[in-house]
């Protein structure tokens, strides 16, 4: 039979998911290395401390009381009989006299409203119950603020006019759909069940909204009698036509699994009968009903990897603050204490101290777990590979004949760019022979060549030969979740992308993002509030967001906008993108929508263009709000004017110069004059351009005299103001968004309608200059890599842009679809129709870096307990808190940064999902720490020492710092061998005129640090937004 004690209890182990007690990865094992001091302190250590606590002082005195009552009541019955009370306890009047009536009488007065042991026990468990169930919710702690019995919750409102809350607000939403990793579990026998995540065999549908299962494969099951290990591989895919058949339309998955349990025990070896007891195993629900571990593990299995999840920011706050004001509101009752008197307010307070006690003890121990988790979300990940992509027409020609040679690059460029279907002669080159081969590559300057076709030796050669290594870097792809990725990006790109433009998941019925219970708006708007929040801090000053939306988020989305940047300039564009239009319950929908997030440095948008005839003119100098001087400093500097014409710009003024007018003669005999942004009233004002900026509108300006002769600078509206409506036929999605796709011999779903290319060129062109960066974090197919090669074509700027993908088609989609249309800007049936011009390939992409990063998932399954740690013994009670001690029990994990291994930099391993399976692959220390401090790296160089290896890296940080990284290997080095590193840096000047100087390990390089704090530091440093 449940008791109050006993429910509480379970509550705890589910809160502590003892029912994952036979998983066996990621935080999972973290928590089964402690599972037994968290037993002891359920079983143990909380009922004896509410014992302990009922022992003494006023709740003492009240269960006294009530014993001393039930005395005087047994007493009362033996001596008068069962006629001297009533029901309620009432004594008879005629006994009242009576030398145990009186007894009686002053025992019921003493014990009246004092609680006896067993209801204050109750009255203990059943409030700890009643709070920590409140805010559980099948496997996360879900933000309900209370508010008070009645009206029950509230919301944190500080008196805005208008204010946007949702449920999740204060949590991450972990996007996980498209990472998935292996799963083990340990059955009773002792027998290790692994569930290994294969790649699949038939061809996959790599486009998103293509749904995928996992499928058994049922012929490789593998049993290691020595090792008691039982392995069964899973690949996830979308079915086959035949599978579509046999698992139907809906609920597939389940089929699938209904089958898988029928199957998987019947596919054993004949000489494994522990491993078929492993999984026929009972385990037994909450509900009480019982199922074979197998299915258990395969329906943890399938939702483990099919589930979103959150992680609380700040738990401990949150469930503090709400146990403090249920204490109040629920345990603290006034009309009770009131009628009790003052004799038992003491038992009162003294009942919610013990409450307060125990419920903040538990609240430090599920902090712990919830903020080692957020740790590990918010650390900075590792980059697990980089490679290039880099046009043949920027490579030295002395690398040609290393490329010729190279026939999985020609075989790509085959099978991709389809070159052997290209015009081959004396001119363009014969590619069946190494010089025609040489000559080819000179026809054909856009060819796109992939480094991880070549050996370390030819990347590192090849990346040698730039010297502004990022300069030339006009394109960086990220393999990744898109909040790490701009994690990661934090310190090399914060206020330095003026144009973010994102199409996120629109939450309708086709797009429908995984969401909690009826979280579905809240899950969406904390999906991209986190997201916000980040990149928020990317933007210029005359910086702008721009988000694609529909009408099932538009209005939501249009408020976290107020909300996230207030002092933007917010404006919604419709566009017409179908048509026939998408049918509807009321209307056929026919249009998307554009916010324009537009920061108030910004001074006007792109237009269409007007004919010069037309222009019509306005001053420069910005009159009106945020218009003063002091509002953005670097606009207010001198424009020379000299017979008319505008003959140069000066630099930004000193903050102490006050020109005494607009008109300030700085050359009388050549008749030069300053002119500054001060009207007639004498007000500093500003320019609507920057200094950095102003020169590139100068065919725009001309020189104004005024009647009273003041000179004044006016600039042309050459572009007519963009339209809140857009509708042209280049914007149907249909013709240039699908059909591009499938011109580039690209596979699409059905049911998938990419953006046309011009719809994003377009709102890329109206926010951005021609050095503009660019950012997409849902950067899908790659139509805005696409937007902004196609504008650099147009007018020879160096746009750059940051593209981030988490999904596994980045390969064969975004990446594949990048190469293609920097070979040629025109495609029919996955051919070109012609090769680029010499000056489309001069504009397009010089090289594209592209990074993977480590996974959040692949960050849990890193970890591993320290071996000295086994040993812990937890905390006392008396301490008040019980210490999980997560972070230094994992500190020697590879993906905490296992510092004692750098003295291997290029050997650093972790296990990283990767095409289908994990692996243990090599991560990039090099690269990460280069993101981590925001280098811009001019040159990476690799030198050999004596057979030793060097890479050195040499750049500028954000703050103009002249930075050297010098990386190598040290284990196992002694005193000579730092002697002669200090001699062979000195001798080839790797630090000469540099600022800072990092190195791993130690050293004897004069100035050097040891870069692995700064490492460690930065990886794990705080969160902005």
């Amino acid at each position: 039979m449940s008791t109050p004690q006993t429910k509480f209890q379970q509550l705890l182990r589910e809160l502590f998911q003892f029912d994952c007690a036979d998983l066996d990865f990621g935080i999972y094992r973290i928590m089964n290395f402690k599972r037994a001091i968290i037993e002891r302190f359920i079983s143990e250590d909380l009922p004896r401390l509410v014992n302990d606590e009922l022992n003494k002082g006023a709740l003492a005195a009240q269960s006294q009381a009530t014993q001393e009552l039930e005395a005087a009541r047994k007493k009362v019955l033996e001596a008068l009989g069962e006629d001297a009370l009533d029901a309620d306890g009432n004594l008879a009047e005629k006994y009242r006299e009576t030398k145990a009536g009186r007894e009686y009488l002053v025992a019921q007065e003493r014990a009246r409203y004092a609680k006896g042991r067993h209801a204050l026990e109750t009255a203990i468990y059943n409030h700890l119950y009643s709070f920590f169930s409140r805010y559980w919710q099948d496997g996360d702690f879900i933000s309900k603020r209370r508010y008070s019995k009645k009206e029950r919750y509230a919301i944190p409102y500080n008196g805005e006019e208008v204010y946007l809350y949702w449920a999740n607000h204060d949590q991450y939403y972990v996007k996980t759909g498209e990472y998935f990793t292996d799963y083990t579990w340990k059955a009773p026998n002792g027998v290790t069940v692994h569930f290994k995540l294969k790649a699949a065999d038939v061809e996959q549908n790599n486009i998103k909204g293509e749904r995928r299962f996992f499928l058994p494969r049922l012929d490789e099951i593998t049993w290691d009698a020595n090792a008691s290990t039982l392995t069964i591989p899973f690949e996830f895919r979308p079915l086959t036509q035949e599978e579509q058949s046999t698992y139907g339309q809906r609920n597939q998955q389940e089929a699938i699994i209904t089958e898988a349990l029928e199957k998987i025990p019947k596919r054993l070896p004949k000489n494994a009968p522990e491993a078929l007891a492993a999984l026929i195993a009972e385990k037994r629900r909450t509900d009480g009903t019982a199922v074979t571990l197998l299915e258990h593990h395969l329906r943890q299995y399938t939702r483990r990897n099919t589930s979103d999840f959150f992680i609380h920011k700040d738990l401990k706050g949150f469930l503090s603050r709400e146990l403090d004001f249920y204490l109040k509101n629920e345990v603290l009752n006034l009309e009770e204490m009131e009628a009790a008197g003052e004799g038992l307010a003491e038992g009162w307070f003294q009942l919610m101290r013990l409450i307060k006690r125990i419920g903040l003890i538990i609240i430090e121990f599920l902090a712990q777990i919830e903020n080692f988790q957020k740790m590990l979300w918010e650390k900075k990940k590792f980059i697990t590979e980089a490679f290039y992509v880099i046009t043949v027409g920027n490579i030295p020609e002395t690398f040609y004949p290393e490329i010729a040679e190279n026939e999985a690059q020609w075989e790509e460029w085959k099978k991709i760019l389809a070159i052997d279907t290209l015009p081959q002669d004396l001119l363009s080159g014969n590619c069946q022979t190494p010089e025609g081969r040489i000559a080819f590559l000179k026809a054909h300057p856009s060819l796109p060549l992939d480094t991880r076709h070549f050996s370390p030796d030819f990347t590192d050669r090849l990346l040698a030969s730039f010297d502004d290594l990022d300069e030339m870097t006009d394109g960086l792809l990220i393999h990744s979740e898109n909040w790490q990725a701009l994690n990661l990006l934090q310190e090399k790109y914060r206020e330095r992308v003026k144009c973010v433009y994102i199409d996120p998941p629109y939450n309708s019925q086709t797009t429908e993002i995984l969401y909690k219970n009826s979280y579905k708006h809240s899950s969406w708007l904390t999906l991209i509030a986190n997201r916000l929040g980040l990149s928020s801090h990317f933007e210029t000053k005359e910086g702008c967001h721009i988000i694609a939306i529909d009408e099932n988020e538009q209005e939501r989305l249009g408020l976290l906008l107020e909300r996230q940047f207030p002092n933007h300039a917010r404006i919604c564009v419709s566009i017409i993108h179908n048509k026939k239009g998408i049918q509807g319950d009321y209307f056929s929908y026919n249009h998307d929508f554009a916010y324009f997030c537009i920061a108030p440095g910004l001074p006007e948008t792109n237009g269409k263009p007007i004919p010069q005839d037309e222009w019509e003119y306005m001053n420069l100098r910005k009159w009106g709000r945020e218009s003063e001087r002091h509002t953005a400093k670097n606009c207010f500097y001198p424009i020379y004017v000299q017979g008319g014409e505008i003959v140069g710009f000066g630099e930004v003024s000193p903050d102490d110069f006050h020109p005494l007018s607009s008109n300030v003669v700085v050359d009388k005999r050549k008749g030069i004059v300053a002119v500054y942004p001060v009207d007639s009233q004498g007000v500093e004002r500003k320019w609507r351009y920057s200094r950095q900026s102003v020169e590139q509108i100068r065919h725009l300006l001309k020189v104004y005299v005024t009647k009273s002769g003041e000179i004044q600078i006016l600039k042309a509206r050459d572009r007519s103001l963009l339209k809140t409506v857009w509708d042209d036929p280049r914007y149907i999605a249909g013709d240039f968004g699908t059909r591009w796709l499938t011109d580039l011999g690209l596979k699409i779903s059905e049911d998938l309608y990419p953006k046309s290319v011009f719809t994003v060129q377009d709102c890329v062109f109206a926010i951005s200059d021609q050095t503009t960066v660019v950012l997409d974090y849902f950067a899908g197919s790659g139509t805005t890599g696409h937007a902004v090669i196609n504008l650099n074509r147009e007018d020879g700027g160096r746009r750059k842009f940051i593209l981030v993908e988490m999904a596994d088609y980045f390969e064969t989609v975004l990446l594949t679809r990048l190469k293609k249309v920097t070979f040629s800007p025109e495609w029919k049936e996955g051919k070109p129709k012609r090769v680029a011009t010499a000056e489309e390939a001069e504009r397009g992409p010089r090289i594209i870096k592209v990074i993977r990063l480590e996974s959040y998932e692949d960050a849990l399954n890193n970890l591993l307990p320290s071996e000295e740690s086994s040993g812990q013994v937890a905390l006392q009670f008396e301490d008040y808190l019980l210490k999980y001690m997560l972070q230094w029990e994992t500190r020697k994990s590879e993906t905490l940064l296992n510092v004692e291994k750098i003295s291997k930099p290029f050997d650093y391993c972790l296990h990283i999902y990767r095409d289908g399976e994990t692996r243990v692959q090599k991560v990039d220390l090099t690269e990460t720490f280069n993101y981590l401090i925001g280098l811009d790296v001019a040159k990476r160089q690799v030198l050999d020492n004596n057979g030793r290896y060097y890479l050195i890296y040499r750049g500028a940080t954000r703050e103009g710092k002249s930075t050297v990284v010098i990386w190598r290997e040290t284990a196992g080095w002694t005193e000579e061998d730092y002697k002669r590193d200090r001699d062979f840096v000195a001798k080839h000047k790797f630090t000469e005129g540099a600022d800072v100087i990092y190195v791993n390990g130690d050293s004897l390089i004069p100035g050097a640090q040891a870069l692995e704090g700064v490492f460690k530091a930065k990886m794990f440093a705080g969160v902005e937004g």
